[in-house]
């Protein structure tokens, strides 16, 4: 079968490497894909992004399965354009990725839904939301209404913080967000307490299939210090999912939203990505909900899952995800993400990426922001590798990352070195 993965990112190069591994690709391409997947000889980088020119490939190409990896392509419509030609593809519809595509959409629908998620409001005017920062005080949380990947969330400490985070957003829109019907919108939330968790699971439209926990390190400096990112490392299992918060989440979070979707009109078909916060009590409530498989939640996770994604997908597509049962690697996973010099304000591009090893089972350094120019691998984008590595403990995981991430090199790179600290302290 000729798959295709739609994306060029650190989780569609996993996406690739883990369907590449699958006896029943014959070919896997990646559009428009990275420096990692145009060096691994078992996939092919397609130059391709138009969503009618992709499709219009894929018809020619006769590709048997599409993956959709980021959001942008699934808020523009692509399940709609293949689906409407008799093209498998896996990810919701248009209609159905407002749930991450416009967070004033999402909040509306958990509160109808009744999920348990932050009380907010919405503001398109920024004195209104002004004032209801002053009514609310800090810590409180701004979040651009619109698709701003992975930073259009302020967390803020601080009364000044969260205004400057509303005029950062409504008045000056520096994110360069995408906006929804045109115009600059912020929800503004109440802020949750509690340590944060990556549930990703697949729909079917009526079925859903769990994959393995995981919990990411949003800040960008160690001890979670600094400004949030998209995603600076992350580790599967998580420990804070503990057996009861799986369960809950399943009841009260993931299967009322399944089916709230297709009561609306929408049923949700592809990854769904909930961005739990889990109180000390053990319950969690939503604070967002993302369309695809996190970044850099994919790597660990894909690392660890033992079946076939392709049969696994492929079922997902047909329907049957009821009959699916996934097989995981019992050890931790842990990637840890390497930054360009300036991100994420403002990264460099172009420097000389050196030292890169070659593929283990154990070990793997999956590409995001790297592409190859007249043969050199250079640095394209803010989170530019994430070093990916399997064993016994999460210490061991960690020594292994940071073993193989100190001898890779390009000018000004930046990483942490405590991913998985959280659970390193409770094991």
């Amino acid at each position: 079968m000729k798959i295709l993965v739609i994306g060029g990112g650190g989780r569609e190069h996993a996406l690739a490497w883990k369907l590449a591994r699958s006896p029943k690709a014959t070919q896997v391409y990646v559009a428009p894909g990275n420096g990692g997947t145009a060096r691994d000889p078992d996939l092919e980088n397609l130059p391709l992004t138009d969503v009618r020119a992709l499709r219009e490939w894929a018809q020619k190409e006769k590709i048997g399965l599409t993956v959709v990896g980021p959001e942008a392509p699934l808020a523009a419509g692509v399940v709609d354009e293949f689906r409407a030609h008799g093209l498998r593809i896996f990810g919701p519809t248009k209609a159905a990725a407002q749930l991450e595509s416009s967070k004033a959409f999402s909040k509306a629908f958990m509160r109808r839904h009744g999920i348990p998620t932050a009380d907010y409001d919405t503001f398109t005017d920024p004195a209104e939301a002004h004032a209801f920062v002053d009514r609310l005080g800090a810590p409180i949380v701004i979040k651009a209404d619109g698709l701003a990947a992975g930073k259009g969330v302020v967390v803020a400490m601080t009364l000044q913080e969260a205004h400057d985070a509303v005029d950062f957003m409504l008045v000056d829109n520096k994110y360069g967000v995408a906006h929804n019907e045109g115009g600059a919108r912020v929800v503004i939330e109440q802020f949750l307490e509690g340590e944060e968790a990556s549930f990703i699971v697949l729909c079917d439209g009526k079925n859903v299939c769990a994959l393995a926990t995981s919990q990411d390190h949003k800040r960008l400096k160690d001890g979670d210090q600094g400004p949030n990112t998209g995603g600076m490392g992350a580790y599967s299992p998580a420990p804070v999912v503990t057996a009861d918060v799986h369960a809950r989440a399943m009841r009260e979070i993931i299967l009322p939203t399944i089916r709230g979707m297709e009561k609306d009109g929408m049923p949700y078909t592809g990854f769904l990505y909930a961005g739990l916060m889990i109180d000390a009590q053990g319950h969690p409530k939503t604070l967002e909900f993302n369309c695809r498989m996190g970044d850099p939640e994919t790597q660990p996770i894909l690392m660890r899952l033992k079946s076939d994604l392709v049969d696994v997908l492929g079922a997902a597509v047909d329907g049957k995800l009821d009959q699916v049962e996934l097989e995981w690697d019992r050890r931790t996973a842990l990637g840890v993400v390497m930054a360009a010099h300036g991100y994420p304000e403002a990264p460099r591009k172009g420097d000389a990426i050196t030292g890169l090893p070659h593929d283990q089972d154990d070990a793997m350094v999956f590409h995001a922001g790297t592409e190859l120019q007249d043969g050199v691998l250079r640095t394209s984008g803010g989170r530019v590798l994430c070093v990916t590595a399997l064993a016994d403990s999460v210490k061991q995981a960690q020594q292994r990352v940071y073993d193989v991430a100190r001898g890779i090199h390009f000018d000004g790179a930046q990483y942490r070195h405590d991913i998985g600290h959280r659970a390193v302290k409770n094991p």
